[in-house]
């Protein structure tokens, strides 16, 4: 496999350090079959692009990926599933035609002071779709069919792979963003795969730390992974 690595830019969790990635250089009719094998070594998609952190000065970064059979939700999981019983989850291969509105919605509420603001459809296009990889969309509707979240995931062979979560604003109490990370882990044990892969875990980083809170789960440590609890 050939990689090549970035110049180094400021950390998007840790502004303090500096973030260098090692991206995949394989043909794009190559990555197909290779993506797999990529998220073992803790690669992540971002629109055609598999990378890596591979920061110089820096090892915070640790993939984790959920055992979905496994998982038994906690006491405030079970909180959320009930708070939301009412929605429907439908998983699709279509991107629908109310899709990027909610994204922009999402976007402007939440991160007007991140990188992916101000939204823009271009935008999300080159971070969702993908040539060589279709990504599913599960979608959560109330009964009038009004969409309230996407989880924007792909499969893998041993796994679903969490790409990205959008949800309404106006149901920012319902937690939709753990809902869907459920729904998710719910989906990937119903169709035998033992995996959900969900990104990487940065400890000192708050908005990161919902992560290791679907039990058990992994960490990728040194190309290992290692099972908590």
């Amino acid at each position: 496999m050939k990689f090549g690595i970035t110049q180094r830019f400021t950390c998007n969790y840790l502004p303090e350090y500096e973030e260098q990635l090692l991206v995949s250089m394989a043909p794009a009719n190559e990555l197909n079959e290779l993506y797999s094998q990529l998220m073992h070594s803790g690669f992540r998609r971002s629109g055609e692009q598999l990378y890596r952190p591979h920061c110089p000065d820096c090892r915070r970064c640790n993939s984790v990926r959920v055992l979905t059979g496994e998982f038994s939700p906690s006491k405030s999981q079970k909180r959320i599933l009930a708070k939301n019983k009412h929605i429907k989850v439908k998983m699709t291969s279509d991107q629908r035609d109310d899709h990027y509105p909610l994204y922009e919605r999402y976007i402007s509420a939440f991160h007007a002071d991140g990188t992916m603001y101000p939204p823009s459809y271009t935008q999300y296009r080159n971070f969702i779709a993908c040539q060589w990889q279709q990504p599913v969309f599960l979608e959560a509707r109330q009964d009038d069919g009004s969409l309230l979240a996407v989880a924007v995931t792909d499969r893998v062979k041993d796994g679903l792979s969490a790409l990205y979560t959008y949800y309404s604003p106006d149901f920012e109490k319902h937690s939709l963003g753990k809902f869907m990370i459920m729904q998710q882990i719910y989906q990937a044990d119903a169709m035998g795969l033992p995996f959900l892969y969900l990104g990487y875990q940065i400890d000192e980083c708050r908005k990161m730390n919902y992560k290791t809170a679907f039990e058990p789960y992994q960490r990728l440590i040194d190309n290992r992974w290692v099972q908590y609890p």
